[in-house]
């Protein structure tokens, strides 16, 4: 039948297909499954499976052998051979990936490093670069931001112990390189401010003084960690190869090609092309976390499809006669269009570097690719397995990388469930692309989500909508970014042209992502476990089928769609009535950001003054939505600790700000120069505060107690430099300490000020209640209502049971953010009470 109906290649129709061929998917499954568990496993464990898995295979061969020597039956009813055959190729599958994994696994452990390592040695060592070096995030401990560090995986070629006699041994070990990026007699940057290790390409051979610490499980790719110290920069003994100089100047020149852009594009381009995300700012990769947008910012399959779609022409056309694309409006006949997507594939791969991860992106876009042009998706599953399988023999650690999972899910999805949901949607009268485009989506979210909760233990609820969103944007940034790519070591001035043309969509995407992230419900919180997974999974899959019975009953849809809008939008109104947060007439709030500050003073109509802005912008930020804050004349950082700055993005997101004022003592500098930068970016004046200034904004009005007007003392530290307010509104007084310390509060209570520290209603106790606070001052203030800003589980043990006690005894209630969550006082005239989140 599929003979007679069969169409030429090239002829108006698609061929027809046949049923789904799965014959190699248990052989792929069962290689994946194998190489997880043996690539790290004992030489012994591995032998036994190896062995086991031949001596079966051989036995079920033989037995089929035999029963056909003895008649003919079997031979006339072959058949009945195929499940013997079939399981006999599966286990000579799975005794070649134990194989694999095994050596893939000795290679990890030969050499003198791992034994190194375990001692801690100093060494010298000559290392050849295998990856892009990588800034880590900066993380919050505390009052400070951790030291960022350059990463970047490695080949140990040559190494040579400090203590011994200076021995160079040869060795081939893979391991991790880290380098203090920040350390005050680190390595010198180059002119704005990028560490020369940053540069470096693979390939490159360098020559180190570190010191190997192990590995942080024994079921990593790598054998050991070499942390790199010192004030010298990197000492190369080897130029990168050719083709790896050849994509780093194509890398470069998109780089210099994109530096004049708006921040979000500048930063997104390189990832949406070539997968650089040295540019992505914590605050946005969090927001492409939260919207499960982060596959855009990797070298994936997806983008590799979309420059191959350029020649083949729109998805289904591939084998008509009226295919479109490039290659046929050149004239280039389908044969030597594929020739021709070979070398784009080459190209792709080079550029993108030549490492598993590229070479699986690769793999898992052509397939989706091919599927999409041919239209023969069933018969495209084999060819899915096949890469699985013979991806995971070259590479067994494939096998346990989330990346290779989550790649093969979408790629499947795309093959098997968006085609059904797609027609199922077209039956219902939906266009057929946003049908495609909606079903791929959904089908991509439902077999993803379960991995990505065990990864960030949260399940996004606008995953889909913002994914759908996105994605007329990115086959125009791709691609005006991939020339952009081509053009800019030729002709700069036209490269920087479609750079611009490219930023457009590029700030689309950038504007989805922080969008759908700044959503009030846009996510919640799961287990971040295969358990967890699983349930997900059953949850998932019960929604589809209710989703296919509401499909039926267009009125009960649009009900379910509404009620799902408001659940993610959670209009302020509508919040306030079902959990009665934020109280009406709220005059302060204390945000929980965790362990730092952030404080909220009402000024009316969505308008508010923030006083610090806590460790994390994504907390202060939904803190501040869920408020109704939209417009803040003034944001107060009463000292540049991190856990009062470092959030400071989540408060600048999506809302008018006026000015920022701050503390004199721009200690610690790093932090100081963040504020500095953030607000240049967005055109927010920076200023500071000095005691005796007063303000007023509506029925709110302040004034700034510490620091004293110059000349000043020098404070002991960042704390003693805080900014002290005492602020008014609706007749109550609250009085906000910062993190000031005794010998600062002791100086407060001898200055001119120190008649504004009686009559305090509520106080924001000093430094999340830490032990160190001036008694005297304690009592001076005798408020009644104290609240302390401090993360569950901190630590260092704020707030102090000594300072508890102490406010408890002066007849303070005592509320703090770890137990008792966000607090809003409520109140004037003397009237008093506090909610809580």
């Amino acid at each position: 039948m599929h003979a007679a109906s069969g169409k030429r290649l090239g002829s108006a129709h698609p061929r027809e297909e046949g049923p789904t061929d799965l014959r190699l998917v248990p052989p792929a499954l069962a290689v994946w499954v194998t190489a997880a568990v043996t690539v790290g496993a004992p030489p012994g464990r591995v032998t036994a499976v190896v062995v086991g898995c031949l001596v079966l295979a051989g036995v079920l061969l033989a037995l089929g052998r035999t029963k056909a020597r003895r008649g003919t039956e079997y031979v006339a009813r072959p058949s009945r051979a195929w499940p013997r055959v079939s399981v006999a190729a599966s286990l000579l599958c799975v005794a070649a990936a134990a194989a694999s994994a095994g050596l893939h696994g000795a290679d990890v452990r030969r050499g003198p490093i791992p034994a190194l390592a375990r001692q801690y040695a100093h060494v010298t060592a000559e290392v050849e670069i295998t990856s892009d070096p990588r800034l880590t995030r900066p993380r919050i401990k505390g009052d400070h931001a951790a030291p960022t560090a350059v990463l970047f995986d490695a080949e140990v070629r040559r190494v040579t112990r400090a203590a011994e006699d200076g021995a160079v041994v040869a060795t081939r070990t893979p391991v991790l390189v880290i380098v203090d990026a920040s350390s005050p007699r680190g390595s010198p940057r180059r002119p704005g401010g990028r560490s020369p290790w940053l540069s470096l390409l693979p390939s490159t051979r360098l020559r180190v003084a570190a010191r190997l610490a192990p590995a942080l499980s024994g079921g990593d790719r790598i054998a050991a960690v070499l942390r790199v110290r010192g004030s010298r920069p990197p000492e190369v003994v080897g130029q990168p190869s050719g083709p790896q100089r050849f994509a780093g100047r194509l890398r470069e020149g998109l780089r210099l090609a994109t530096d004049g852009l708006e921040a979000d594009a500048r930063a997104l381009l390189p990832g949406l092309v070539v997968g650089d995300t040295s540019r992505v700012t914590p605050e946005l990769d969090e927001a492409f976390k939260a919207t499960d947008l982060t596959h855009l910012l990797a070298v994936s399959g997806g983008n590799f499809t979309i420059l191959l779609a350029l020649f083949v022409g729109p998805p289904g056309l591939a084998q008509r006669a009226e295919r479109r694309g490039l290659a046929p409006r050149l004239g280039i006949p389908l044969r030597a269009t594929a020739l021709l997507g070979g070398a784009v594939t080459l190209g792709f791969v080079i550029v993108c570097r030549p490492d598993p991860s590229v070479l699986r992106a690769a793999a898992c876009g052509s397939i989706a690719l091919l599927a999409l042009a041919t239209g023969r998706r069933r018969s495209l599953i084999p060819a899915l397995a096949t890469a699985v399988l013979l991806l995971v023999l070259y590479d067994p650690w494939l096998s346990r990388s989330y990346g290779f999972l989550l790649s093969v899910l979408a790629t499947g999805a795309l093959l098997t469930l968006a085609p059904r949901w797609s027609a199922a949607l077209q039956r219902r009268r939906m266009p057929p692309r946003l049908a495609e485009a909606l079903a791929a989506a959904g089908a991509a979210q439902a077999l993803c989500a379960p991995v990505v909760a065990v990864l960030s233990a949260r399940v996004s609820l606008v995953a889909v909508p913002c994914n759908l969103l996105a994605e007329f944007a990115v086959a125009p940034a791709t691609v005006l970014g991939f020339a952009t790519l081509a053009t800019a070591p030729v002709v700069l001035p036209v490269a920087k042209g479609l750079a611009w043309c490219a930023s457009w969509p590029a700030r689309w995407i950038a504007d989805i992502a922080r969008t759908g992230a700044a959503l009030p419900g846009g996510g919640v919180d799961w287990p971040a476990s295969w358990p967890g997974a699983l349930l997900l999974a059953l949850v998932t899959a019960a929604v589809v089928l209710v989703g296919r019975r509401l499909l039926k009953h267009p009125w009960l849809s649009g009900a379910c769609v509404v009620v799902f809008l408001l659940v993610v939008v959670q209009p302020a109104p509508l919040t306030r009535v079902i959990t009665g947060w934020p109280p009406p007439g709220w005059r302060f709030a204390m945000c929980d950001v965790g362990q730092g500050d952030a404080t909220v003073l009402a000024a009316g109509d969505g308008t508010a003054v923030v006083v610090d802005a806590g460790p994390d912008p994504a907390l202060v930020d939904r803190c501040l939505t869920t408020l109704g804050i939209t417009r803040i004349p003034l944001v107060v950082l009463t000292h540049f600790h991190a856990d009062h700055v470092a959030g400071l993005p989540g408060v600048l997101r999506g809302r008018a700000v006026g000015a920022i004022e701050t503390t004199g003592f721009a200690e610690p500098p790093d932090q100081a120069e963040f504020v500095r930068r953030e607000a240049a970016a967005r055109r927010i004046s920076v200023t500071s505060a000095v005691a005796g200034e007063r303000r007023r904004i509506g029925s709110l009005d302040w004034q700034v107690l510490w620091p004293p007007p110059s000349p000043a003392p020098t404070p002991d530290g960042p704390n003693d430099a805080s900014v002290a307010l005492v602020v008014r509104s609706a007749g109550l007084r609250l009085l906000l300490l910062g993190d000031l310390e005794p010998p600062a509060q002791q100086a407060l209570l001898r200055s001119p000020a120190a008649g504004e520290l009686t009559a305090v209603d509520v106080l924001k106790v000093a430094h999340h209640g830490s032990a160190y606070q001036d008694p005297e001052l304690i009592r001076r203030v005798a408020p009644r209502l104290a609240l302390i800003s401090c993360g569950k589980d901190n630590p260092y043990g704020h707030p102090a049971p000594s300072t508890v006690a102490a406010l408890r005894a002066g007849g303070a209630v005592v509320l703090r953010t770890d137990k008792d969550g966000a607090l809003a006082v409520v109140g004037g005239d003397g009237g008093l009470s506090v909610a809580g989140d």
